[in-house]
């Protein structure tokens, strides 16, 4: 849970303590990152010892335990991209093997890509083949030594001082953003703390003190080292939740951010919710679901009842991924807010996505040609949509309900889409596609049957065509087998072959019928 603030009003003496403690504190960090990566895979308890004493003599104890922290955070997820890269590379070199190993023009299935159209192509593909080995062995080496590579500050800002005139920013701008960037004012709670932070500290009025470090001491203007500054924060979001935690002193976590673009410092609070309890599968299912079909630029919804049948109208919700990553990630807050105010107040408790995951499937050897059709995958954020869809859900008390995403859209499309279509609403293959998500989450069948002759119609009514097909457990199958005697003249024994039944035709046969004489008699 993250919630911001502006920190508004700083004196000019405010901003210029900020600014020594980021940058001292930014260059600590650097040095860190840097020890930590020579380390690579060597790296112990003891060693991890020995650069937070270091950090400690020129910081203090808990700067030294946040920057250390925030360093092996940032080690651990190069590695994770890393490892992502190399699967990547992987999945491109062996669909160039198998597609370099196919006769030129060879046809294609679903499944299995052809060979190449023309003998330019395949030199121009084999020449590839060779440079993406050569990466994934250097790859491959280096997470074998442990070897990272970070850029504190961003890589694309970095790559931006190289082509100012496309950024329309100045060296000095670029300078700025780039020491900005690089600042460090980062705090981890601890619970039982006063309001559980004692490096930045936050009381329940809006107060912000800071603890400077050793070398800045002396610009302290309160007891023990601290700072205050000549500004008080109020949390309009979630604003009585993070009081109640700064007054039972649980932890909270802090981070001041300068936005150089618009000259205003922010500080950010935040802190962990408990694990959300799983709720049982048909408890989700009790009043229905929400299907939704994930897109590039929208979400496609449509409500469920338990059987299965759409209700209501489908409903869209948009965002804009184009721009800066902090427009996309509010782009994709606000549809997710949107998305579950409505599900709630359409009273279902559970919503129906995709488990989708591109990552195998965005590389250019897969698609070949297909440029729009790779920027469409691509541009689907399945990562952040499961990450941020998870814990917005659990704070309106919604289930998510993650299904098998194959044939979703072409059997929606197939058997849905025609239907739910009349002269005042036009349904889309989105719409369609998110029914047979809801479908498959309800454990409902997608296709449906296609309408028998006249003649073989069970009823006058007409054959009934929303059902499964013949292997659908439970409807409209043959008869199951009961294992066991089903009549008096199979043996107890017989469980597969049905025993002979003694003709009736035959005279002077012995039967193994038993008759017993009722001792009542009924009679008049």
């Amino acid at each position: 849970m993250a919630i911001r603030d502006r920190l508004k009003h700083l004196s000019p003496k405010d901003e210029e303590v900020l600014r020594l403690a980021g940058e001292h504190l930014g260059r600590l960090a650097s040095l860190d990152l840097a020890a930590r990566c020579r380390d690579g895979l060597e790296h112990t308890a003891d060693t991890w010892a020995a650069r937070k004493r270091d950090l400690t003599a020129e910081s203090s104890s808990r700067w030294a335990g946040s920057i250390t922290k925030a360093t092996h955070d940032q080690w651990a997820l190069s590695r994770r991209c890393q490892l992502a890269h190399i699967q990547s590379l992987e999945a491109g070199v062996r669909t160039l093997m198998h597609r370099l190993s196919q006769p030129i023009g060879a046809k294609g299935t679903k499944r299995v890509p052809g060979g190449y159209r023309s003998k330019q192509e395949w030199f121009a593909k084999s020449r590839r083949l060779h440079a993406l080995q050569h990466r994934l062995n250097t790859a491959r080496d280096e997470r074998e030594a442990g070897t990272v590579h970070v850029v504190r500050g961003g890589r694309r800002l970095l790559n931006t001082r190289h082509n100012l005139e496309a950024a329309q920013l100045t060296e000095a701008q670029w300078r700025e953003r780039w020491e900005a960037e690089r600042w460090f004012l980062a705090a981890d709670g601890e619970s039982g703390k006063r309001f559980g932070n004692e490096t930045i500290r936050v009381t329940p009025d809006g107060e912000v003190s800071i603890k400077l470090p050793a070398p800045l001491a002396d610009l302290a203007n309160s007891r023990h080292g601290r700072y205050v500054l000549a500004t008080r924060v109020q949390f309009a979001h979630r604003g009585q939740e993070w009081a109640d935690r700064v007054v039972a002193n649980r932890a909270v976590a802090y981070r001041i951010h300068y936005d150089v673009q618009r000259g205003r410092w922010y500080l950010t609070a935040s802190w962990q919710r408990p694990v959300v309890k799983t709720m049982p599968l048909e408890a989700a299912r009790a009043a229905g679901t929400v299907g939704v079909d994930t897109n590039a630029d929208h979400f496609a919804v449509w409500r469920l009842d338990v059987h299965g049948n759409p209700v209501g109208e489908p409903k869209r919700f948009h965002y804009d991924l184009t721009g800066s990553a902090p427009h996309r990630d509010a782009q994709l807050r606000h549809a997710i807010s949107r998305l579950l105010h409505w599900a709630k107040s359409a009273g279902v408790t559970a919503i129906a996505i995709e488990d989708l995951d591109f990552t195998q499937e965005k590389t250019r050897e897969k698609h070949g040609r297909k440029k729009r059709f790779r920027q469409l995958i691509s541009g689907i954020p399945t990562g952040k949509l499961k990450a941020r869809l998870v814990s917005m859900a659990a704070e309106q008390d919604l289930a998510i309900v993650a299904v098998d995403p194959a044939y979703t859209s072409m059997w929606g499309d197939q058997h849905w889409r025609k239907p739910l279509t009349s002269k005042t609403r036009k349904t889309t293959r989105h719409d369609a596609a998110s029914i047979a998500i809801g479908r498959r989450a309800l454990g409902h069948p997608i296709r449906r049957r296609t309408t028998p002759p006249r003649q073989h119609q069970s009823d006058t009514g007409g054959h009934r065509t929303i059902q499964a097909g013949r292997s659908g457990p439970g409807r409209e199958e043959p008869r199951p087998r009961i294992p066991g005697p089903r009549t008096r003249s199979v043996q107890p024994d017989a469980e597969r072959k049905r025993a002979t039944r003694t003709p009736k035709t035959v005279r002077d046969v012995r039967s193994d019928h038993t008759w017993v004489q009722d001792p009542l008699l009924l009679t008049d």
